[in-house]
């Protein structure tokens, strides 16, 4: 497989070309993740967080059925105000490019696209798992399986807290998906710094997290890493407050029979209404906080690979 099916932004190129960092992005939160202007605005932020750390940003996506790595800040906007596009994992990016549809990528998506342009981390908020209920539903995120098979670090805040973490973390292990946890031994639950359950492993350092991609290619592992990062305290929702709110949207959620690709935007939506705007405003903090981490990370990893050619 080559890059010929993907368009990269030419400062994505030149950044891929001459070895420099690069942070894939992904592009359902701007999508189905969160409210215009906020989903534009938190964009743009994130792209600047990633530059100010020393990396160029790539927002992925799909536009009039063009697989596209890097987009304007033009382009950011129309997507950001566009109506009836599609929310893409892996599995659906092939039908939307026949039709010539327009696309904002799931962590599945953005992970298969990124690795086939050559580009090492991605920063999101938080990846899809196992959902409640699934002995019953088997609904279960497709980004895991994808974890388990395309070698792109993915850097988020955990998964999101309306899942079933334990069920997820296991589903992990079983993936042979190494999940390290940033500077705790907690695994994070997205809106909160822990989730009770323990991270497999602890790294302290974007350099050290960097060695750790290196040796995991090397090795020719052949899955992503998970990099658990949590939120920031200063924005964390207090445990007991989003807990009562989660529940009260999944709760929602079955009686109106909401599922597959509907519940997380729901939940996510309703999240927010619940919770007065706070949930959101820890969204934007934890994806700006993870890209900031995935920069330094890339850096590393571009010292690195240099270093040891």
């Amino acid at each position: 497989m080559t890059r010929e099916l993907i368009r990269l932004s030419d400062e994505v190129a030149a950044a891929l070309r001459e070895g420099r960092p690069v942070v894939a992005l992904e592009s359902t939160i701007i999508t189905h993740g969160m409210p215009y202007p906020a989903n534009l605005e938190t964009a743009r932020g994130v792209e600047a967080v990633v530059r100010d750390n020393g990396a160029v940003p790539a927002t992925i996506a799909v536009i009039d059925g063009e697989l596209r790595v890097g987009l304007t800040d033009a382009e950011l906007e129309s997507l950001a105000k566009a109506k009836g596009v599609v929310k893409a994992s892996g599995r659906d990016l092939a039908a939307v490019m026949v039709r010539k549809g327009s696309a904002g990528t799931t962590v599945s998506a953005t992970m298969r696209l990124a690795d086939l342009a050559g580009i090492s981390i991605f920063a999101t908020g938080g990846v899809g798992g196992v959902h409640r209920g699934a002995e019953a539903t088997f609904d279960i995120s497709a980004d895991l399986t994808e974890l388990g098979h395309t070698g792109t670090t993915v850097v988020c805040a955990g998964v999101k807290s309306i899942l079933d973490i334990p069920k997820t973390l296991e589903f992990l292990e079983t993936q042979r998906v190494p999940v390290i946890a940033y500077g705790t031994d907690d695994f994070p639950a997205f809106f909160t710094r822990s989730s009770g359950e323990k991270a497999d492993h602890r790294l302290d350092t974007p350099a050290e997290i960097a060695e750790a991609m290196i040796l995991h290619e090397d090795m020719a592992s052949g899955t992503g890493i998970l990099i658990a990062n949590p939120i920031p305290e200063a924005d964390a929702l207090d445990p007991a407050f989003i807990d009562g709110t989660i529940s009260a949207a999944v709760k929602e959620a079955d009686e109106k029979g909401i599922s597959r690709k509907e519940l997380t935007p729901f939940l996510l939506a309703r999240i927010n209404e619940l919770s007065q705007g706070r949930s959101l405003k820890a969204n934007i903090a934890l994806v700006r906080n993870n890209a900031a981490l995935a920069a330094r990370i890339a850096v590393e990893h571009a010292r690195l690979k240099k270093s040891a050619k």
